[in-house]
């Protein structure tokens, strides 16, 4: 990965006001910069990022959206400023290229949609209703750690979730997804300014560290909107918590999938939305 691209914090002047008061600082300020991610040569989706983790985030994008099956439909992945980004010659951009197996990217190109990210993107760029792909195949049955999976193992997750919120800690306005094991130790942790972006760099990292598989469940610092149950339904991960609550889309794709949903995960209590 290139020394060259942005820092994922930057310090920018703010005024604090106060009633008696008012001073002059500079404030510790999440960065965020469009990255395009680019298979096989060819640019398929520009998304709003935290400029960290990309490598992690582009292979956890793939296999999330289904655009490869397996890691090892990923051949390597480069990460490279852009000199310029729009019409902006002095505006920061990352092209992220990934080469993928062929059969993959003759699917993506028989499949290929415009799609620009936002930060609190849903469905961007979709270009009909049938492209919405709400329905997971089913996972397996619960296994009995996650059908047993209670109060004591989430709390301690979430508890652990504020200490590792590193770029958080110093920003504010950043999402975080983490991984726990079953007992509820959180084992990884990552940051971004969109809540799709990391979990997706979750599951990029876990590929990677070949931890997918593993008995455990994800936790995020959001709510829990359709798209993120359905990552974790495509990558056969059974349990999400989150911290706020789900949308109704989210149940049902929840209990289609054979998932277990977790919401309002906060202090003495939590609530189970999905009926496995």
């Amino acid at each position: 990965m290139s020394s060259d691209l942005p820092s994922a914090i930057q310090q920018l002047p703010a005024t604090v006001i106060t009633p008696e008061a008012s001073s002059a600082r500079m404030d510790a300020i999440a960065a965020e910069v469009p990255v395009a991610l680019v298979f096989n040569g060819i640019s398929h989706a520009v998304m709003m990022c935290t400029p960290q983790n990309l490598e992690a985030f582009a292979l956890g994008f793939a296999l999330s959206e289904g655009l490869i099956d397996q890691p090892a439909d990923c051949y390597g992945i480069e990460v490279q400023p852009l000199a310029a980004c729009g019409s902006d010659p002095e505006a920061p951009g990352i092209s992220v290229e990934m080469q993928i197996a062929s059969r993959c990217f003759a699917r993506l190109k028989e499949k290929r949609r415009a799609m620009t990210g936002r930060t609190g993107c849903g469905i961007c760029g979709i270009d009909s209703m049938e492209a919405l792909d709400l329905v997971p195949q089913p996972l397996p049955p619960l296994a009995d750690w996650a059908s047993g999976l209670g109060l004591a193992a989430l709390q301690t997750a979430f508890a652990q979730l504020p200490a590792l919120q590193l770029l958080n800690q110093q920003a504010g306005a950043i999402h975080a997804a983490g991984w726990a094991s079953a007992d509820g130790q959180l084992q990884v942790v990552l940051e971004d300014v969109g809540r799709h972006n990391a979990l997706d760099k979750l599951l990029g990292h876990m590929a990677q560290q070949q931890m997918l598989g593993q008995a455990g469940f994800v936790v995020m610092t959001s709510r829990a909107s359709y798209e993120l149950v359905r990552k974790c339904a495509r990558m056969g991960l059974p349990v999400l918590a989150t911290i706020s609550a789900p949308t109704s889309l989210a149940i049902q794709v929840a209990n289609q999938a054979g998932m277990r949903l977790f919401g309002l995960c906060r202090g003495e209590r939590v609530l189970r939305y999905s009926s496995h």
